[in-house]
Formats: C-alpha cells, structure tokens, sequence
C-alpha cells in the first residue's frame, strides 16, 4: 500500500498547523502553547482520551480501533520544543520571537504525528490501541525521561513505542534506520580550575589557570585516541573556556570549562567518564592547582530493538517502496532522549528524509512540508499494520 490518500486532502491544514508551531516557538518543558494547541486538536477530531501535563508539558492522546480483541496498545512518540537559535530563513512563517526557533523540526514532527492522529480516529482501521505521545524539552531538558517517570507507560498500558525524526541530506520520500545502537549517549561536563591569581608581570608569584587549562584542554582530547580502542565510538569535545579575569595584566584566580562526551557504548561510557575526571585532576595537579567537576550523566544511548526496527523498515517500505528504504546505516553521535522511552519498553526509530536543507540546529534549517504526507502514512501504517483489523 503505497502513501495514504487521505494526507493528500489534509496536507494543507497540517501544513498550517505546522507553520503556526514554526511562527510560535517555545524551549524545553515551556510548551505551553504548542502542547495546549495539541491537545485542543486531538480533542477536536474525537480522540478518546487526551491526557495533559504528562512529564510537565506533555500530551498523551489515545485513539481505540474498531476492535479491540489483540490487547495490543503501541506508543507514538512526537518531540515539541524548539531551540534558543536566531532564525536566518527569511521565510514568510519565520520565528516571531528572537532567539528561539524550530531549528531542528520538532514542529514538523508535531504537525505529522497530529496529522495521523486525525486519520486514525477517523478510520480506527486496527484492533488494538495507539498512543500518541507529544513530548517536551528533547532538546536538553530529558522531557522523554520526565514522561517515563510520571509512569506514563504503565498508565496507558503501552507494549512498544516507536520515534521519527526527520534528516536533512536524506531525500525526501525516503527513510533510513539501524538496529541496535543508533544515538550515543550524551553526557555534559563542567570543569572549574582554580590556581593563585596575581599580576600578569609576576606569574612566578601565582598559579596560573590558563596555562593549567589549557593543558588540560590538550589532554582531554588524548582520552579518545590514547585510551579508547580504535574500533570502537566515543566523541569528547570542550565547547567553552573562560578566564575568570577579562583584563591583559591579571592572571586569572579560575577558569571554567565545559563540554560534552559521547558513546556508543555503556562500557565506552563509563571508561570515558573515569579517564577525563583523572586526566582533568592530575593535570591540575601537576601544576599546583586543583579543579573541580561537575559530570552530568544526561541522555543514554539510544538502542533501536531489532525486531521491532526490521518491523519499523517494513512499514516504510510499505509507504515508500522498497528501494527508498536503507537499512544498516552508520550511527549518530548525537544524542536522543527517545532513548529513555526505548529503555522502558522495546521499539524504534527512524529517520525520514528532509532533503537538501541546513543541517538540524542551524538557524538557516528549513523543514520541508512536502514531507508531512510520508511521514503521516508511516505512522498510520504503522498502527495499521501493527495491529491488523479484521
């Protein structure tokens, strides 16, 4: 069955919807407006339960088939929240608020996940189920783990959840997903040296922390490429480093930095935490100073189940054909908080293709809304082929 006919007809509502959550961006769990337009929405076209501050901000709708004899019930799972980027589009429906901008298409997500929604609970063409999950604050905040914790699963009895995010460079009308590990994990890391501050004319009198933190920074980038076995995946890199003094003849008393490590791997994980924590410590204090970390362990990796993501590649290839689906592509260092729903129960995730855009987090990023018709299908087919009628 290739791609629903019915998104053809409400292509340019969603459209609209979607263009309105783009004008309107709002970050982390402050998704007041868009998760209250959801649920306004999902009420409207007869779900039959919607549920809001889930996680804080977040809405659950539940749609039930025309039957419900296989007791089946599955999670679909939307992101809402924005980020704090200008936008640069020039587009017609650009952000109105400055410094805050759907730059990695979470409204898009939204809009097609609403998009299904309306069509399921117009046909409810399956036995069984569908939850449809509007998640905040994935960009940073762990909305997906605050949802989890409010015991969102268990209430609603969901077996298997499944997530979509759209990726530039891959052409529109096509997808793409692996098994297994496919997001890294996403730790943060804030590191405070303090030496003896003094006068930039007399550094034999002081500790100087910009020396001490720069060496550091040097160090740090020798744990991946002298510690971590080369065939294996980790990514450490220190974002910012700023000197407590901002004058040209005062040696700093601290130096902050921060930064962030990705793995692939729980093992790879831990191993990454413990060497930086000891290089940042015996660096310092090899040079008479001390610092202090902060480690924050945030996103984990993220693990699509394997039968669950050959079933995800099936139902693609049902809406797009058999050749517009890639199966076994290279992971993403980037990191997911639908990992935390994917810890809770098995399922998956996908990727559908956005074309020749900016890449996600770029204020010059374009969500392409000829898109939203694949990606609606998917979900509904999904549901569909799930949890088969009779």
């Amino acid at each position: 069955m290739p791609m629903i006919n019915r998104f053809a007809e409400t292509h340019a509502s969603i459209t609209a919807i979607r263009r309105d959550l783009h004008e309107n961006p709002e970050l982390q769990f402050d998704t007041r407006r868009t998760s209250a337009l959801v649920a306004e929405k999902l009420r409207e076209w007869g779900c039959d339960e919607v549920k809001e501050g889930i996680g804080r901000t977040g809405v659950v709708g539940v749609i039930r088939g025309r039957q419900n004899t296989s007791g089946k019930v599955i999670g679909l799972r939307a992101d809402m929240d924005a980020l704090p980027i200008s936008e640069a589009t020039g587009l017609a429906y650009a952000s109105r608020t400055d410094g805050k901008m759907h730059a990695c298409g979470h409204d898009g997500h939204t809009a097609m996940l609403l998009g299904a929604a309306q069509y399921l609970a117009e046909t409810r063409n399956f036995d069984g189920t569908v939850c449809v999950i509007f998640q905040p604050a994935e960009e940073g905040g762990g909305g997906g783990r605050e949802m989890v914790n409010d015991g969102m699963m268990e209430e609603f009895g969901i077996q298997k959840v499944y997530g979509m995010h759209n990726m530039p460079g891959l052409p529109v009308g096509h997808f793409a997903i692996r098994e297994g590990a496919f997001f890294a994990s996403a730790d943060l890391f804030d590191i405070r040296v303090t030496g003896k501050g003094g006068h930039a004319a007399k550094p034999h009198d002081c500790i100087d922390t910009t020396l001490v933190a720069a060496h550091i920074v040097v160090a740090l980038q020798s744990i991946v490429s002298r510690n971590v076995d080369p065939i294996r995946n980790a990514v450490l890199s220190l974002t910012s480093f700023e000197t407590e003094s901002k004058t040209h003849n005062v040696i700093p008393q601290h130096v902050d930095m921060h930064g962030t490590v990705r793995a692939l791997e729980p093992a790879i994980r831990d191993q990454m935490e413990e060497c930086l924590k000891a290089v940042v410590t015996g660096t310092a204090a090899t040079f008479g100073a001390t610092a202090h970390i902060k480690y924050i362990r945030n996103y984990p990796v993220m693990v699509n189940d394997p039968a669950e993501t050959r079933f995800a590649a099936e139902v693609a290839r049902d809406v797009v054909g058999e050749t517009a689906v890639t199966e076994g592509i290279p992971p993403v260092m980037g990191g997911e908080d639908f990992a935390f729903m994917l810890e809770a129960r098995p399922g998956s995730y996908i990727l559908i293709g956005n074309g020749d855009t900016a890449m996600v987090h770029h204020p010059e990023y374009k969500f392409d809304d000829e898109m939203i018709p694949t990606g609606a299908s998917y979900w509904a087919r999904l549901a569909e082929i799930a949890m088969p009628a009779a």
